[in-house]
């Protein structure tokens, strides 16, 4: 009786799992990171307003390479380069300007780059590529912020820390209003200029970046992203053949719908996909079409700078964009 109670048990369990929970979300690599990108953008976008751009991928005309660029935030008189910094455990900076994070349970430390020296670099590159595109800022137009959202992350002495770095008890009592903080990032050199040429400014400055390379995104339940570069679906033939209009370069995203009863997993899942729209000017609502595939269908996907490559279930993404 013992030994058929543990196995009832073990089958009990295996089927709540596969009913109501989804492997592909409970880890996934690299979520973590950019989980906390979308977190810190959206509540940029709540505080400040303006438009807020995540995980671009900048050329870089002197390595010819694309540049990493987490979030940009773009307001009136204003371009801000922040960069995100999911470390946890106790924070020490080393006299050659690296970071070293010591994990408080298994005393492991972790040493990183200078994050304000790569947040200058980027803000550097950035400016670079909008003058190459026809946006010359003037000067002291843009700046870098690196963020530290993290709660499990204690900083030693934080307040030798340099002015572009927000840890994140500064983060968390960021509040909208002139008093707030990040007031100091608008350095408002031009707050008497001429509001024609302002706006002028905005309004390229919001073209170029919404039409710049940007990193694949894959959005999973359970509040999860994931960027990187999408490869490929993987499943049934039939499944495939369904699929096959979802190309790169006439569809810019893809939605997924479930249909279940009592909770259930389903075995067919509703897949929606947008084309792009490539009129610069009158774009309308995109056109979206629906095909009906395997829940066991999986998305190929390659992390952000890195070679390794994941597995995503349809059944646990909500949402894949395609930069073009």
């Amino acid at each position: 009786m013992m030994w058929a109670a543990i196995i009832c048990g073990l089958v009990f369990y295996k089927l709540i799992k596969r009913f109501f929970y989804d492997d592909d979300i409970l880890d996934v690599e690299g979520s973590d990171h950019s989980s906390a990108l979308f977190s810190v953008a959206d509540r940029l976008q709540k505080l400040y307003g303006g438009n807020v751009y995540v995980g671009l991928r900048i050329p870089d005309a002197d390595t010819s390479s694309r540049q990493s660029i987490d979030i940009v935030l773009v307001k009136k008189e204003e371009v801000v380069v922040i960069s995100v910094k999911n470390y946890s455990g106790i924070l020490t900076i080393n006299g050659d300007g690296t970071w070293a994070c010591e994990k408080t349970s298994s005393h492991k430390v972790e040493r990183h780059p200078d994050p304000v020296a790569e947040a200058r670099k980027q803000a550097s590159i950035l400016e670079s590529y909008l003058e190459q595109r026809g946006v010359a800022l003037p000067e002291g137009y843009i700046s870098c912020k690196v963020v530290l959202p993290n709660p499990k992350l204690c900083t030693i002495a934080a307040s030798s820390l340099p002015s572009e770095v927000v840890t994140h008890e500064e983060w968390v009592q960021l509040k909208l209003g002139p008093k707030s903080m990040f007031s100091s990032w608008v350095k408002n050199p031009f707050r008497a200029g001429k509001k024609d040429m302002q706006e002028s400014i905005q309004q390229n400055l919001n073209f170029v970046l919404s039409t710049a390379p940007i990193w694949d995104r894959v959005e999973l339940k359970a509040n999860k992203y994931v960027l990187g570069e999408f490869l490929e679906f993987k499943g049934k033939q039939e499944d495939l053949q369904a699929l096959s209009q979802i190309r790169r370069s006439k569809v810019e995203r893809i939605t997924v719908q479930k249909t279940s009863m009592f909770g259930l997993a389903p075995s067919r899942l509703q897949v929606l996909y947008a084309f792009r729209d490539y009129r610069t000017e009158g774009a309308s609502e995109p056109e979206w079409k629906e095909v009906t595939v395997r829940s066991s269908t999986e998305i190929i996907f390659q992390l952000e700078n890195t070679s390794k490559v994941r597995k995503f279930k349809l059944s646990s993404v909500i949402s894949l964009t395609l930069s073009a």
